[in-house]
C-alpha cells in the first residue's frame, strides 16, 4: 500500500545544510544541556541516543516541547540506517527499573491500597512508553511518532530484535489509547474537500487505483456516490483510514459497475443499497491499531439516518490470498479453472482455509470477524491486472444485517463457523469439477 520514507537527494542535502544538532546546541536550550553535563555526540545514531537520555532524565528542568522537537528534528535528517540504529538500540538502553520495582511489590503486599496501586503501575512502566509520551509533546509529535514506528516496520525480518520488538509493542499500545474510535472525527469526503485531502485520497487508494482527478471525481462527487474518513484532531487534513460507498439499487456483481465511466447514475431515493466498495488504511505507522471495523459501522448508522429507505448494506471485496491459495492447492502447470469452479474453490478457501481459527483470507477475516455473511462470490468480477493476479478476477460480497452482527460474530470466534448465505452454501455443495490430470486431491477440510 505505502512504502517506508526516503529522502530525494536535495532534501537530504537540504537536512545536512541545516545541521540540527549544530542548530540545537548552539540554542538556549543547548546551553542548558551543556550546563548538566548532556553533549550528544556527532554520530547521528548516538546523538539520538543522548537526546533520548536527555528526555527521560530532565523531566521538570527543560522544556519537554522543545527538547521533543530537536529530537525529532535531528531524527528527520538523519538517513534511514541512523534512524534505525537508533530504534534498535533505545530500549535496550533503558530496561525497567527493577529496584524500583521490588520496592513497589513491597509495598503493594505491605498494604494493598490505592496509592500502593498506584505507585506500582508508575514504577512498571516502561520507559520507552514514557519516551513516546515525552515526543508526543513535539509539534506535530502524534504524526511525527507514526512515521518514526513506519522506520521500524521497515526493518527486515532477519534484522528485527526482541528490543525492536519492545518498542513496537509501546508505540502500538499508545497508538491504540491515543486513537481510540470515540476520539477520532467522522468525516465526508467530497469534491469541495481541501485539495491537498484529494490528492491524499488518490495517493492511500489501496484497493482501486485513482487514475487521476477525474476518476476521483466519478468517485466522491455524484449524488450516488459516497467516501467518508476517520481523523485524529491533530491530523485534520491526512486521514487514518477512508472507505468509498455507491448507492446501487441491487448488490453488484463486478467493479466495474461500479467504477465504469459508462454507469448512469441514480438519485439516492431511488438506491436501495449501500455497497462498501473500498476500504484504504491511509498511514503504515498505525498497521494493527483497529478502527475500520468501528468505520464502517459508523457509516452505516449515518447511511441510515440520512436515507432510512436503504434496507442492504454489503461489500464488494476483493479476495487478496485467493490465487496463492490456489497454487498451492493445484500443480503448478495447472490452468486457471472455469468461472464456476473458481467460485465453488473460492467459497471453499474462504469459508474452510483457516489460521489458528480465524479466515486465513485478510479481507475476510476483517468482514467476518465484525459479524457480516458471506453472501455471494463472483468470477470476471475485478478484470485488472491486480485483480487477476490476487484472486483470478474473483470478488465477493459481505452482508452487514445488523439484526445478525453480534450472532455472526459468536459463531466465527466461539464455534469458528463461517456464516454464509444459501447461495454460497450451495456453491460449496457442488462436486469438484472433474479429476486434476496429475495434480493432487483438494485437501479435506472442515468448516469449524
Amino acid at each position: 500500500m505505502n512504502t517506508p520514507r526516503t529522502r530525494t537527494p536535495a532534501e537530504t542535502a537540504s537536512a545536512r545544510r541545516r545541521n540540527p544538532l549544530d542548530l540545537l546546541m548552539n540554542s538556549g536550550l543547548g546551553k542548558l544541556l551543556r550546563g548538566i553535563g548532556v553533549a550528544p555526540r556527532p554520530a547521528s545514531g548516538e546523538s539520538l541516543l543522548d537526546l533520548a537520555d536527555a528526555l527521560l532524565s530532565l523531566r521538570g528542568r527543560a522544556s519537554g516541547p522543545a527538547l521533543a522537537s530537536a529530537f525529532f528534528d535531528l531524527y528527520e535528517a538523519s538517513d534511514l540506517a541512523a534512524r534505525q540504529e537508533f530504534l534498535g538500540k533505545v530500549h535496550d538502553l533503558h530496561p525497567a527499573d527493577a529496584k524500583a520495582i521490588d520496592q513497589a511489590i513491597a509495598r503493594w503486599n505491605d498494604k494493598r491500597d490505592e496509592a500502593s496501586a498506584l505507585a506500582l503501575n508508575v514504577a512498571s512502566k516502561s520507559p520507552s512508553r514514557r519516551l513516546i509520551n515525552q515526543l508526543n509533546l513535539a509539534p506535530q509529535g502524534t504524526q511525527r511518532l507514526i512515521d518514526l514506528r513506519e522506520d521500524l516496520l521497515a526493518v527486515p525480518r532477519s534484522a528485527s530484535t526482541s528490543g525492536l520488538a519492545a518498542l513496537d509493542r509501546d508505540l502500538e499500545n499508545a497508538f491504540t489509547a491515543w486513537f481510540n474510535a470515540g476520539f477520532l472525527e467522522l468525516r465526508r469526503i467530497g469534491w469541495d474537500s481541501s485539495a491537498q485531502l484529494l490528492e491524499r485520497i488518490i495517493r492511500y487508494e489501496a484497493v482501486h487505483q485513482i487514475q487521476g482527478w477525474d476518476d476521483l471525481r466519478r468517485r466522491v462527487e455524484p449524488v450516488d456516490r459516497r467516501c467518508y474518513g476517520f481523523f485524529h484532531p491533530q491530523m485534520q487534513d491526512d486521514p487514518l483510514i477512508f472507505v468509498e460507498v455507491a448507492l446501487t439499487q441491487q448488490i453488484p456483481g463486478s467493479i466495474h459497475e461500479i467504477i465504469s465511466e459508462e454507469r448512469e447514475t441514480i438519485a439516492p431515493r431511488e438506491a436501495n443499497c449501500a455497497i462498501f466498495y473500498s476500504i484504504s488504511n491511509c498511514q503504515v505507522g498505525l498497521k494493527g491499531i483497529p478502527f475500520g471495523n468501528h468505520l464502517i459501522k459508523r457509516v452505516v448508522g449515518l447511511l441510515k439516518e440520512e436515507l432510512p429507505h436503504l434496507k442492504t448494506f454489503a461489500t464488494l471485496s476483493p479476495v487478496p490470498g485467493f490465487a496463492k491459495w490456489l497454487a498451492k492447492e493445484q500443480d503448478a502447470d495447472a490452468p486457471v479453472p472455469g468461472a464456476q469452479e473458481l467460485r465453488r474453490l473460492a467459497a471453499r478457501y474462504l469459508v474452510e482455509a483457516k489460521k489458528s481459527g480465524q479466515p486465513l483470507d485478510p479481507v475476510a477475516r476483517f468482514h467476518l470477524g465484525n459479524g457480516a455473511r458471506l453472501e455471494a462470490v463472483h468470477a470476471n468480477a475485478d478484470l485488472s491486472a491486480n485483480g487477476q493476479k490476487q484472486a483470478h478476477g474473483v470478488m465477493v460480497n459481505y452482508l452487514y444485517d445488523l439484526a445478525d452482527i453480534e450472532a455472526n460474530f459468536f459463531a466465527l470466534t466461539e464455534l469458528g463457523t463461517v456464516v454464509t448465505s444459501k447461495a454460497v452454501q450451495t456453491l460449496l455443495e457442488e462436486p469438484e469439477g472433474g479429476p486434476k490430470k496429475g495434480g493432487k486431491k483438494a485437501k479435506e477440510t472442515v468448516a469449524a
